[in-house]
């Protein structure tokens, strides 16, 4: 490889943010610009061209590895520039198993696409639960700590059931298994299938049952049936079960104001308005929500409420001045907030404010602003987790009308990677509604697609059994 001056790494420095902004000014996807760049620019390899297509400096990517390591309650490693310099630019430098993770997190890419499917060169430390001698040959991105198994869903609603043996009354045990359960399923919730989640949720809700008559620590019991109302309320959302979620958000509601659990109440009336939005009851959304956002407190929990169920209802609503207050309100508490990102089903990330953000955009046709955060919401993704699925998405109604092909492409990548049973209700509703958005110069290749929706299996047939 030839030797690049210093004069001309600066100039190419120049011309790689010159085409990232005509690219941005002609809201081209990041994948797009990179293309562009490397075209351009044929010394920059694929993992800079990554970093330069993001407008990063190597420090901002050390910052987002640092903030990667920290998500997941560990130390970060000694990543360095001169470091991340080298693997951009010395073939025979290349960042271990670990750090390709890292890499492919911070810039949202799949190891092919930075060149780290062949440039890893080695495991590296044993990390975030790797077992690298199981992964050999699966990409840095499928890498992911199994937090559980298919076996470990039944085994923790037999732990508990061994437990209401020793003491059916209930009583601090009960009720430790009980959290430590409902921990367990809103950790692992975008790891399995909604209906073989929603079964086990329901099991273990069936024999906390007996323990509510009363008996010892009665009130713990109930939090936990109240939080397992909530889970069950949000999986049959996702199985399209919209009659279903909202009985089941009503009973988490109900039991969250009695015991004033305001998480609870707040969070079950959020995921009310979700449903109510997704039937189009725009007023009743916007209802829900401002009893949620009333109902919680001060920090993450009301930025989640005011940025996942008021801004999304308010701009559906085409109120779109109400919603720029909701959504600064939402980045006010977050930057008060003491915890402003957690993990689970109940938590709040970067991705999700950013996914809620771009939606809220695309239905106040704010396309460009859609696009951005789209893609910043698709960064912070994993490929093939129902999180990447929504972003894609969004970023490919985004595209719709001014890159139809990109749009079309990335909709079929969804259902390339993401198997019927793993897509929930709302990626489906986003596929549909992307296809009637494309324009009918691209007929043809959006008849494509419509035929592959035609024939998808549904979340739930007439029959009453669920995708699989």
């Amino acid at each position: 490889m030839a030797t690049v001056t210093r004069a001309r790494r600066a100039e190419i420095q120049r011309a790689a943010q010159r085409l990232r902004m005509r690219c941005q000014r002609e809201h081209h996807t990041v994948e797009r610009t990179v293309t562009e760049i490397r075209t351009a620019l044929p010394e920059v390899t694929a993992l800079e061209a990554w970093r330069l297509a993001l407008g990063w400096s190597r420090a901002q990517t050390l910052t987002q590895v640092a903030a990667l390591y920290r998500a997941q309650g560990l130390q970060a490693r000694g990543l360095t520039e001169a470091m991340l310099c080298r693997w951009e630019h010395d073939p025979g430098e290349w960042p271990d198993g670990e750090y390709a993770v890292m890499l492919c997190r911070a810039y949202g890419a799949r190891p092919g696409q930075l060149g780290l499917d062949r440039r890893t060169s080695g495991p590296g430390p044993v990390r975030y639960g790797l077992d690298h001698s199981a992964d050999a040959g699966r990409s840095p991105h499928e890498q992911e700590p199994r937090m559980t198994t298919d076996a470990g869903l039944p085994a923790v609603r037999e732990s508990l059931h061994l437990a209401l043996l020793a003491s059916p009354e209930g009583g601090p045990l009960v009720v430790d298994l009980a959290e430590a359960a409902v921990e367990h399923y809103a950790l692992g919730y975008s790891k399995h299938p909604p209906h073989i989640l929603f079964e086990q949720v329901r099991d273990v809700r069936k024999l906390l049952t007996p323990a509510l008559k009363g008996g010892p620590d009665t009130d713990g019991v109930r939090r936990q049936v109240g939080w397992l109302s909530a889970l069950m309320g949000n999986l049959a959302f996702h199985l399209d079960d919209m009659s279903g979620a909202r009985v089941h958000l009503d009973t988490a509601a109900a039991y969250g104001a009695r015991l004033g659990e305001r998480r609870l109440e707040a969070w079950a009336w959020g995921a009310q308005s979700m449903v109510a939005r997704s039937a189009g009851r725009l007023d009743a959304a916007v209802s829900h929500a401002e009893r949620g956002v009333a109902a919680a407190p001060t920090g993450r929990v009301r930025a989640q409420l005011h940025a996942w169920a008021l801004l999304p209802a308010l701009a559906a609503a085409g109120r779109g001045d109400d919603a720029d207050r909701a959504l600064a309100t939402a980045m006010t508490e977050l930057e008060a907030a003491a915890d402003p990102e957690t993990p689970g089903r109940f938590g709040f990330d970067a991705a999700e404010l950013a996914l809620h953000q771009a939606e809220a955009y695309l239905a106040l046709a704010r396309a460009p602003a859609a696009r951005a955060r789209a893609e910043a919401s698709l960064a912070d993704c994993v490929p093939g987790t129902p999180g990447w699925a929504a972003a894609s998405l969004v970023l490919a109604q985004a595209e719709a009308l001014d890159t139809p092909q990109d749009a079309i492409q990335r909709a079929h990548d969804v259902l390339d990677r993401v198997p019927a049973a793993r897509l929930r209700s709302t990626a489906r509703t986003r596929l549909t509604r992307l296809t009637s958005q494309l324009t009918e110069g691209n007929a043809r290749a959006a008849g494509g697609l419509a035929d592959r929706l035609r024939t998808l299996t549904p979340p739930v047939d007439a029959h009453g059994r669920a995708a699989g």
